[in-house]
């Protein structure tokens, strides 16, 4: 009876830590756009729970603070982001059509969400001065830097070559024009991302040595 008992204590156990993250989760996702339209620095739990439909109570009670939301928050939107461009590696039968179709989703979601990859990049620059929040800023990196792997292997291996670079520089690479790009976005200087979208191509090639 005893361990019976137990058994049943640990399930109910685990069915409130499940609940709890599932809460957690339902909130983080919920109040991601206030996040991403107030800005970590200018943002406290209780002036997102005025800007959204919980209470300040609510979000203290599931999240330990700011710095707690915001990284499950990002980490949630990164579930998505990270497996973006997985369906034009999958489905593109040339080397033209997935460059043609990364470039075009590239400015895509840029333009799209601007304020939630800018919440991303709020969060790896605190990052710079918080440890707190290192541990999270490197593992969401590193899925995005895997993301950005299996495109240029992918296009590498269309073209018949291989990539000349690691896939920590590739990722920089492309991750430094997105964030040019981003920026220029938020200040209204569309010629800039025009050009930026238009050298992209070749800068994908350069990420790749053709067989000879």
């Amino acid at each position: 009876m005893t361990e019976v008992a137990s058994r049943k204590q640990d399930r109910i156990a685990r069915r409130q830590v499940d609940k709890f993250d599932a809460r957690r989760t339902e909130l983080a996702v919920a109040t991601l756009h206030t996040l991403a339209e107030l800005g970590y620095a200018r943002t406290s739990l209780r002036e997102i729970a005025q800007n959204s439909e919980f209470s300040h109570g609510v979000l203290h009670y599931y999240f330990a603070d700011k710095r707690d939301l915001l990284t499950e928050a990002v980490r949630q939107y990164e579930v998505v982001c990270v497996t973006r461009y997985d369906e034009v590696v999958a489905t593109s039968t040339t080397a033209e059509q997935l460059r043609a179709e990364f470039v075009a989703m590239f400015f895509d979601t840029l333009g799209q969400d601007a304020p939630l990859h800018r919440l991303w990049y709020d969060l790896r620059n605190q990052s710079l001065f918080d440890e707190s929040f290192r541990a999270d800023v490197l593992e969401i990196d590193g899925h995005r830097e895997d993301m950005v792997w299996r495109v240029v292997s992918r296009y590498a291996e269309l073209v018949g070559g291989t990539p000349s670079a690691s896939p920590g520089t590739t990722y920089l690479t492309l991750d430094g024009i997105f964030q040019r790009a981003l920026l220029h976005h938020f200040t209204g200087n569309a010629g800039t991302v025009a050009q930026l979208r238009t050298e992209l191509p070749a800068v994908i090639d350069l990420l790749v040595t053709k067989a000879e």
